[in-house]
């Protein structure tokens, strides 16, 4: 029995059945012509989706979460850029196989500016897409919109940055969702003070050894913790991030 909850939480979907049935009511051929071409895109995503998803889980398990910061963060600036325009141009499959990719790039500390730029880049700027306009258009014309493109892209990244933030996309780890094991082993800690130099908000030296001053709350403070991390010659600092609900 359909009922008001169901068809709230699934309103698209019957929103779209409604379509094909008014379409098959009074358009019997534009209505076969639509249930055939979406028969042929959920056979394609069938096989090409199991594959991107298995790309991802191996990306997620073998490259850590601090390269993903320094590589696609808030503070890779225009190296970060370039490469997320890169790794956009260069990728295969249809663009809506690059949204797994992208969810799993931002729960591990990418930006919404690399994100928009991946995005973009896999639709409009792939090599091969650039190889079929030269071959067609000529080299000219695919030069020219490539600059422009690019620009485009760029500008857009930034502006969506702005208006778009972490905590307002579903599924990802907010910093109200999540908790984290934020401590100093004094056992290990030398008391180098390059955490405190790093991160002078976070971590403060007292009687020679660091000590945590304040929790991170927001992403560049989150980094700054991880950088940290990173410089500690004897690792005593320890930050590990759980969702909600995991041990």
């Amino acid at each position: 029995m359909i009922t008001f909850e169901k068809l709230k939480k699934n309103k698209v979907a019957f929103l779209v059945a409604l379509v094909y049935l008014i379409l098959l009511a009074f358009f019997p051929e534009k209505g076969v012509e639509a249930l055939n071409r979406t028969k042929y895109f959920l056979l394609e995503m069938v096989q090409i989706l199991p594959v991107i998803f298995m790309f991802t889980v191996v990306i997620e398990a073998w490259i850590p979460k601090e390269v993903i910061v320094k590589k696609f963060g808030d503070n890779s600036g225009f190296s970060g850029n370039a490469l997320s325009l890169l790794l956009g141009s260069i990728s295969a499959g249809p663009i809506y196989a690059a949204f797994p990719i992208a969810k799993m790039l931002l729960k591990k500390g990418a930006s919404i500016t690399n994100i928009v730029i991946i995005l973009s880049s896999w639709a409009v700027i792939k090599v091969p897409m650039l190889a079929n306009e030269a071959k067609f258009l000529g080299a000219e014309f695919m030069a020219v919109r490539w600059i422009l493109t690019v620009i485009s892209i760029l500008v857009m990244g930034y502006l969506i940055s702005l208006i778009v933030k972490k905590e307002d996309l579903p599924g990802l780890d907010s910093l109200e969702r999540t908790k984290k094991l934020f401590e100093i082993n004094e056992d290990y800690c030398i008391g180098c003070a390059i955490c405190a130099k790093i991160a002078p908000k976070i971590f403060a030296m007292v009687d020679d050894k660091a000590k945590i001053n304040s929790i991170p709350t927001d992403q560049l403070e989150i980094e700054l913790v991880l950088a940290s991390v990173d410089k500690c010659p004897t690792k005593a600092i320890i930050f590990e991030n759980y969702e909600t609900g995991s041990e």
